[in-house]
């Protein structure tokens, strides 16, 4: 049996929708799509990774989101809504600890685009000569500044958290959101105004046939799908639970979505290609090409304080509104759960977010290490739990008739229901396969560590929710012969 709380409700569908971009819109867009395309050969990736967005995220995204507002719910309470009380509520309770997980190291990367937009602030990139790869490599090897800058975004994330879903996360995506829009096209502008500019844009939109013919090319397209969209993280669950029952899924929270997470992703390439041509970086400098050579890039060109400013605080609120979502799922299951006030869930959630991202903000391997598991296998594991959830356990075609449709301006067809019953969770078995074929020559100790990990945590998810459920039933029937 499930207990609905009182809960609030988005304000408006405006800021229901730049609460879901920025959920979206966070490292995945303004980081690793720019790098990750210049690896993958520019226009051919972006061609893959449209296709696959279309296609798999966005019929994704409208079953998760209508799910939770079908049941208004957080991730528990979702699950044993749907699977009763017994054991299989466990399954909830595995993408809940991926999604803390998650946020564990997530937190340590919103403290470096604070760090950067710091420096960005106190004009450190314009200074004569500076060398920013020796600032990188210092941040890099200071444990002790790392893990502050983790503590001040998690208190960042706390603060906001405290005020509510209309009051924090509606109200702070509502001004970023658009802050960033501006922000990158101001860039994008600056940046085709520079010599050599526009082989940038002949990279990135010209298409290498070959690219496509490649199977890693698609692989790779269809993770940043996932990972820019949060797919199967719970977040459009919970995001979803706060929506009206009348509001529209299909455009809210499926094109619209796609197609904000699409145009962040492409002023990303815009305001970072034509710098990166015009300077002689290499579109293939991985990871480091924003704290490493944009960096050094906006410091040789004229105005370099401003576009260093608008790109880092910019990258800031992206991951700063990510934050938001990654950690509201866990409040919100808290919150449910434990029957307590949102206050309390806030600082229990976020407290414990704080102490398990201290390893990761004090060792790049630790990071790495968790980023490398949930990346290959844990993100698409839990996508795969909700979309067989939605597709055969709840029932597809009766999600898509109650909730998915209901109230909705563009009507979604049967078509949708094969997609999530067999097109995405084989997918994602598929993902997983060829993770482990393609790593367990190259990383074997951390492959087979990350499956055991992975193995033993469902069975145990499920015995630690069977009987947790069986407390809750046998304390109702005491209670009843008491009272």
């Amino acid at each position: 049996m499930t207990t609905t709380i009182a809960r609030e409700q988005w304000g408006s569908r405006f800021g229901y929708l730049m609460a879901v971009i920025g959920a979206m819109v966070g490292a995945g867009n303004i980081w690793r799509m720019p790098y990750v395309t210049g690896e993958n050969g520019g226009g051919a990736f972006l061609i893959a990774y449209f296709v696959l967005l279309y296609l798999i995220a966005v019929p994704g995204l409208m079953g998760e989101t209508s799910l939770g507002r079908y049941t208004r719910q957080g991730l528990i309470g979702t699950f044993r809504r749907i699977y009763g009380n017994n054991r299989l509520v466990g399954l909830g309770l595995v993408i809940l600890i991926f999604n803390i997980v998650l946020m564990s190291y997530y937190s340590s990367i919103v403290g470096w685009s604070i760090y950067y937009a710091y420096h960005a602030l106190i004009g450190t990139f314009t200074q004569t000569a500076f060398d920013t790869a020796a600032l990188w490599q210092s941040f890099s090897q200071n444990t002790a500044l790392n893990v502050g800058m983790h503590s001040i975004a998690m208190l960042m994330v706390t603060g906001i958290l405290l005020f509510g879903i209309k009051g924090g996360i509606e109200r702070l995506a509502k001004w970023m959101m658009p802050t960033l829009t501006v922000a990158l096209i101001a860039i994008a502008i600056r940046g085709l105004t520079l010599p050599g500019a526009l082989a940038g844009l002949e990279f990135s939109f010209s298409p290498n046939w070959e690219y496509l013919a490649r199977g890693e090319t698609w692989l790779a397209a269809l993770g940043q799908a996932l990972f820019s969209t949060g797919l199967g993280w719970g977040i459009a669950l919970t995001y979803g639970s706060y929506l009206g029952r009348n509001d529209d899924i299909p455009l809210g929270g499926g094109v619209f979505t796609a197609i904000g997470n699409t145009s962040f992703g492409l002023l990303a390439v815009f305001a970072v290609f034509p710098i990166v041509f015009a300077f002689g970086i290499s579109p293939t400098s991985g990871p480091e090409l924003a704290f490493v050579a944009l960096a050094s890039a906006f410091g040789s060109m004229t105005g370099g304080y401003v576009w260093a400013l608008l790109f880092f605080m910019g990258f800031f609120f992206a991951n700063l509104t990510t934050a938001l979502a990654i950690t509201e799922v866990g409040v919100t299951t808290y919150r449910e759960e434990r029957k307590t006030p949102r206050t309390r869930a806030v600082l229990a959630i976020c407290g414990l977010i704080w102490l398990l991202g201290i390893p990761s903000a004090m060792n790049a391997d630790i990071l790495g290490y968790l980023d490398f598991v949930l990346g290959n296998w844990g993100l698409p594991l839990a996508t795969f739990i909700i979309m067989v959830t939605i597709g055969w356990k709840f029932d597809a075609n009766r999600l898509r008739v109650l909730s998915l449709n209901r109230g909705a301006d563009l009507y979604v067809p049967s078509i949708w229901e094969a997609t999530v019953r067999y097109q995405i969770p084989l997918i994602m078995l598929g993902i997983m396969a060829y993770f482990l074929y393609s790593n367990l020559g190259d990383a074997p100790l951390k492959t087979v560590s990350g499956l055991v990990v992975l193995t033993l945590m469902i069975p145990l998810c499920m015995a630690i929710m069977g009987r947790y459920e069986e407390r809750q039933a046998t304390g109702k029937v005491v209670g009843g012969q008491v009272s």
